[in-house]
């Protein structure tokens, strides 16, 4: 590895060591736009979350964006499922190879729930009124290999929140590396930083409301409007190190295992863990498991399965796979996806 490769490493490696210095508080549900942190793509949750050395797919515009220089093909990448608390989460990612000058991405993800009542102390039955939550964000990113090895992404997105008249808005960052050694038959290391950039704050119609100044005095204009002010909450930063190398390989099955080091400003540091079982690269097995060593974790276990297959008369491949994980007293999810490269 050269100087210029280990100085970009070392540069990565930094938040890490300083977000390290104070392990004592987690700091959790301190961050706006959790929905960024919705795992992408049901091979990745297949295997647990360990995915940043994988980065093999157009889900790698939320693991690695470094990564999807490598791709060398159209991809589209669309994935669904039922999230906690009866949402729907939603991803679709897009990559164009343009040559030697790297790829472009472009993405967009959305967590989305049915309309609810309003409900006030006065009427807990409902006003007759209904509101709705959500969030949005669309992202483009670019890739380049600055050698056979090394490559190096970024994701520049724009992220919304809404809930009844009240939206958030700000943009982020997304850094990722992407690096082939000739390690263990060709280990992969990976490094993603997620999430730098702006925080968000509500605004809206309903922190708007009407105040009479002196109450002592009659005659007193009583529609004096005002605004609560609302606090602004920073974004889910997270810092990833991966590691994927392929352990076993012959012309029937080829096993792949990962593992990425995971440490959130929200949360205390994990590790995540998986495999991938593949025959004749056309069925795979799957299996992994999510935040190790993480205090108060829910469940952790993953499963999942894929499919590959080469459409008639085209030479568009397309892949299908499903994904289970568990979430201990919460709601189980179940991911599906489903990835065009032509």
């Amino acid at each position: 590895m050269n100087i210029v490769l280990k100085r970009m490493f070392f540069v990565l490696l930094i938040p890490f060591y300083l977000m390290g210095q104070n392990t004592n508080v987690s700091k959790v549900a301190t961050t706006s736009a959790a929905f960024l942190e919705i795992p992408v793509g049901a091979a990745a949750v297949g295997m647990g979350g360990a995915f940043v050395g994988v980065a093999n797919d157009a889900s790698a515009i939320y693991w690695n964006v470094g990564g999807i220089s490598r791709i060398g093909k159209y991809d589209l990448h669309l994935s669904s499922m039922a999230w906690i608390g009866n949402t729907r989460f939603n991803f679709v990612g897009l990559v164009l190879p343009i040559g030697e000058s790297g790829a472009l991405g472009f993405s967009f993800s959305g967590l989305s729930m049915a309309d609810m009542a309003v409900r006030t102390v006065e009427k807990p039955e409902g006003t007759g009124e209904f509101f709705s939550a959500g969030a949005v964000s669309f992202g483009i990113s670019y890739a380049r290999n600055l050698t056979d090895r090394f490559s190096l992404g970024l994701t520049f997105k724009s992220i919304q929140e809404n809930i009844w008249h009240m939206t958030a808005q700000g943009f982020a960052v997304d850094a990722g590396t992407y690096f082939k050694t000739d390690l263990f038959g060709g280990m992969v290391i990976g490094a993603s930083i997620s999430n730098f950039g702006s925080a968000l704050k509500l605004k809206g119609r309903d922190t708007r409301s009407f105040i009479r100044i002196d109450q002592t005095k009659k005659g007193s204009n009583d529609r004096i409007p005002t605004n609560i002010e609302l606090d602004s909450w920073g974004l889910p930063l997270t810092f990833r190190l991966g590691l994927s190398t392929v352990a076993i390989k012959n012309d029937i099955y080829k096993l792949k295992v990962n593992i990425d080091a995971i440490h959130p400003n929200n949360d205390y540091e994990s590790i995540n863990i998986g495999g991938e079982l593949s025959f004749l690269d056309i069925f795979s097995l799957r299996g992994g498991y999510n935040a190790l060593f993480l205090k108060d974790r829910e469940g952790g276990l993953s499963l999942g399965v894929g499919v590959n297959s080469t459409l008639l008369f085209s030479n568009t491949k397309f892949q299908f796979d499903y994904a289970y994980r568990n979430f201990g007293r919460l709601r189980n999810v179940h991911m599906f996806s489903l990835e065009f490269k032509f």
